[in-house]
Order: C-alpha cells, then sequence, then structure tokens
C-alpha cells in the first residue's frame, strides 16, 4: 500500500497537466482510505445538518416542478459560504476535493438554477425570470482574481492564469498591481483563441530590464530604463482602452496606480472608471517602483479616437504600494465578495501559509501580538508622514506605511513555493528555462486548490450564464416582435 501511495504522490508532482494531476490524486484519496471520510456528511467544520436540509429542499422543490417555491428557497438562503462550506480546512483532508454533500448541494444549486432559467413555465415570465436572476447576482456577489505585484518573481501568475483557463474556471474579473498588471493586461487584450499562444512560454517576451547606468540613477531618472519595460509590454499587450478592452474579450481588467505624491488617493483604473485610458501606458505607471523606474504619465483617447494625455498635473508609480489588493473597489464597482489572490510579492510570500489549518492557542496568541506590533509601526508611520516637510522623505513614508498597514491575502490564496534564491531574480530577464520554471509553479500551486475555486465559484458563474442566456432570448423577442410590428 505505501509502494502504491508514493507512485500517487510521484505521479501527481510529474503531471503535465490538470486531468494527470486530478487522477493520481483520486487514486491517491481512494487507496488511503480518504474517500470514506468525503462520503460522511459530519464534520466539525461546518454546518452539515443545514446543507443536507437545503440540499433535500431544492431538489424536492425542483423535481415537483414548484418554481415558486423553489425560487423561495434560493432567495431565502442562497449565500456562498453558507454553513461554512467554502472553509478551506474541508479541503486539506484529502488531495481532490471534499465533503461529497458540499459537492451534491451546490450540483443542486446549480441545476436548479439552470431549470428555472431554461424551462418554459407559464406562471414564470421571461421579465419574471430576468427580475428573478438580476436580483440573485447582486444578492449573491462575484469572485475576482488579484494578481499580486513582484517585478519578474510575477511570471508565476502565468502559470496560475493558465490553468485556470484551461479548466474554465477563469473570473471575468482580474485585478493585477504591477508585475501582475502586465499579466492581467495580456489576458485582458486577448481573446481565448489567442490565448493559446500568448500562454505559450516559448512565446511571451519577458525581457523587461535594461539598467540605465550609473549617471542615469545618480540624475533621478531611476535604476532602470523604462523604454526597455514599455517595448515589452508592446509586445505583449494589444494597443487597447480598458473599455475597447472590455469589448473584444469580455474580461473586466483593473490595474491599480498609485501617486506619485503623498497628498493623493490611488486610483483602480477599469472600463468603468476610466474606460479610454490606455491599457499600455496603466500598466508601465503600476510597474514603476519607485527609485527604480521614473513615474509615469497616463495617456487616453479623446473624443476622437487621438491619444492625449490623461491628468497632465499628476503622475503615478506602482500600484502595488498604496492598494496592491483593491478589493474593496472590485467590491463597490462589481459587487465583488470573493477573492483568490496569486501573491507573490517578496516581503509578503515568507509569510504566507501554503495550507490551511486550524488554528491554535499558540497561533492567536502569535497574530495578535504580530498584528499589535504592527499597529504600533503604522501608528508611528503615519504620524512621522504628517510631521515630516521634506516631500521626498514624506513620500517614502507614505508608502512604507501604505505597505505595511495593507492586507496581502485573499479568501483564497495561491503562493509559489519556497525559493530562496528567487529574490536575487527580481529584477533580472528570465530565460526560457525561468519562464518555464515559474509557469510550472504557478500551475502546479494552482492544481491543489482548483476543486475549491471550482466549487467557490461555480454558483456565480452558474447565475452569470442563466443571464446572458436570459437576456439573448429577451434580445430574441424583441427582434420578432419589432419584425411582426412591421409586417402589420
Amino acid at each position: 500500500m505505501k509502494r502504491a501511495l508514493k507512485a500517487c504522490l510521484e505521479a501527481m508532482q510529474s503531471a503535465e497537466d490538470y486531468v494527470a494531476w486530478s487522477d493520481a490524486a483520486k487514486e491517491y484519496d481512494r487507496l488511503s482510505g480518504t474517500e470514506e471520510w468525503k462520503e460522511e456528511d459530519a464534520s466539525p467544520h461546518y454546518d452539515y445538518k443545514m446543507i443536507r436540509l437545503r440540499f433535500n429542499e431544492l431538489r424536492t422543490a425542483r423535481e415537483r416542478g414548484d418554481v415558486n417555491q423553489l425560487a423561495f428557497y434560493i432567495n431565502e438562503g442562497l449565500h456562498g459560504n453558507l454553513g461554512r462550506i467554502a472553509n478551506p480546512v474541508l479541503y486539506e483532508y484529502s488531495y481532490f476535493g471534499t465533503k461529497k454533500l458540499i459537492t451534491d448541494y451546490l450540483t443542486e444549486v446549480c441545476a436548479s438554477l439552470r431549470w428555472i432559467a431554461e424551462v418554459e413555465l407559464p406562471n414564470f415570465s421571461l421579465v419574471q425570470k430576468l427580475e428573478f436572476f438580476e436580483r440573485t447576482q447582486q444578492a449573491f456577489g462575484q469572485s475576482a482574481l488579484m494578481l499580486s505585484g513582484g517585478a519578474a518573481l510575477g511570471l508565476f501568475h502565468l502559470g496560475v492564469l493558465k490553468s485556470m483557463w484551461e479548466c474554465g474556471l477563469l473570473p471575468n474579473i482580474i485585478s493585477g498591481s504591477s508585475a501582475g498588471s502586465i499579466m492581467a493586461s495580456v489576458v485582458a487584450t486577448h481573446t481565448d483563441e489567442e490565448l493559446k499562444i500568448m500562454l505559450d512560454p516559448e512565446y511571451i517576451f519577458v525581457e523587461a530590464f535594461r539598467m540605465t547606468g550609473w549617471r542615469s540613477t545618480l540624475r533621478g531618472k531611476g535604476l532602470l530604463d523604462p523604454a526597455q519595460l514599455e517595448l515589452a509590454l508592446e509586445r505583449n499587450v494589444k494597443d487597447l482602452t480598458f473599455e475597447e478592452a472590455y469589448k473584444r474579450t469580455g474580461r473586466r481588467i483593473n490595474i491599480t496606480v498609485s501617486p506619485a505624491d503623498p497628498h493623493q488617493e490611488s486610483r483602480l483604473l477599469n472600463a468603468v472608471t476610466s474606460p479610454h485610458v490606455l491599457i499600455r501606458k496603466a500598466s508601465l505607471a503600476s510597474c514603476a517602483i519607485p527609485y527604480v523606474y521614473p513615474p509615469v504619465m497616463l495617456w487616453a483617447k479623446n473624443i476622437n479616437g487621438e491619444k492625449v494625455p490623461y491628468i497632465p498635473s499628476r503622475q503615478w508609480v506602482d500600484g502595488s504600494i498604496k492598494n496592491d489588493l483593491p478589493i474593496q473597489r472590485l467590491a463597490r464597482i462589481y459587487g465583488v465578495n470573493h477573492s483568490i489572490v496569486s501573491q507573490t510579492n517578496p516581503h509578503v510570500v515568507p509569510f504566507l501559509s501554503r495550507a490551511e489549518s486550524e488554528h491554535t492557542f499558540a497561533s492567536y496568541v502569535k497574530d495578535m501580538l504580530v498584528n499589535n506590533v504592527r499597529y504600533n509601526i503604522n501608528h508611528g508611520l503615519d504620524y512621522a508622514k504628517n510631521k515630516i516637510t521634506n516631500q521626498s522623505a514624506a513620500l517614502l513614508v507614505d508608502k512604507v506605511h501604505s505597505m505595511l498597514s495593507q492586507k496581502y491575502a485573499g479568501d483564497i490564496n495561491i503562493v509559489p513555493p519556497r525559493q530562496p534564491g528567487n529574490i536575487f531574480k527580481i529584477l533580472s530577464n528570465a530565460t526560457p528555462a525561468d519562464v518555464g520554471r515559474f509557469i510550472r509553479n504557478g500551475e502546479t500551486s494552482t492544481w491543489p486548490k482548483m476543486e475549491l475555486i471550482r466549487n467557490s465559484t461555480c454558483i456565480s458563474r452558474t447565475v452569470n450564464e442563466c443571464l446572458v442566456q436570459l437576456k439573448a432570448e429577451e434580445e430574441r423577442e424583441l427582434v420578432e416582435y419589432s419584425s411582426s410590428a412591421v409586417r402589420a
């Protein structure tokens, strides 16, 4: 038995894709007896009695064809973490998946939603269906993928994007800061057909770093040449505005930029807040690490389609400094209440756990002490920022304060394996072998989280699909009505 389990682990480590990895993971769970744990409803980590009751209510109403009762049950209790079914600890007991009851419940919810959308119901019109799904979408919320900063280490994001895209689980709301903004821009400006090529490690252009020389550095122009970074953006990102990119791919890209002075708030650029801003320039600004790259002025298209400066009086720098993971702004604009985070910031990654576990008394005491120290440091920096008269010093203190006061984790966190040697590759051009290794690490770090991602996003994905289907049906009816009116 030990030999068979070891063979499964080796197959998981050498798997070329998620299908091969999941097959080996399922076999390991079968041989180890974990399948028995999945079959049993009971667990202290979620309210299994409530979930069993909800499952039975939904299934009974759907089988009876009682649409009003079914809609009532969904309106009454549909929630992404109902009974704590999204508790990550429930996915740590096995290599693949979680309790069967959770999977069955989510499958029944999605089947019920599709039944309401697809079946012709005499007492539930198309207008009522649209109202029901729009209300459900607003109440349930959306999931977003958030890509952190990390300079060259951000190539890890490519593996995360590739694995989620291949499994059909890539959210259409994606945010990116600094290096993450480049990866988000690649996905946002290319169609699914084009991504097959763009996510190939041999195709992506990664030569983004070139030293400027000590004279330029002493003149305050930065350590690295922004022209080389801009060339990399031109090779990887289509020349589109946020609005044009959304119309082309349907993906809602969001890029964070930080102000180049201490008296301005950071901005979240997207098709809603800044539809005409050029994505390449936004990403260039988001990558402008202070003292490494000079600040950047944003550009946009005017009403005639001409490229012009955007807010010419302002310059912008690295987005991850002020707002690496803009969850609050995404919540306000898109109704996002669930985040999947790919985190590669070198000052954050060493402190993030690779696996979820139950909190112990010792871990609570540790968290309390760390948070207390961080609070005191932040309070001191906030005081110093308002007292310092030198603008350069005040800007530096402001950036340090912002970095320490942020939250760098989400609901689901994908973190690269600890490799201390990566610290020396932060500002160096990756070789083809490095790119392949980063992508591989991104994929293998995402695969163990894939079923948690699938289950956590399946309801919102189903609601969105039903809405698209119903709106298309509404449009067809309007066309038919117009045609008949013309003939009459």
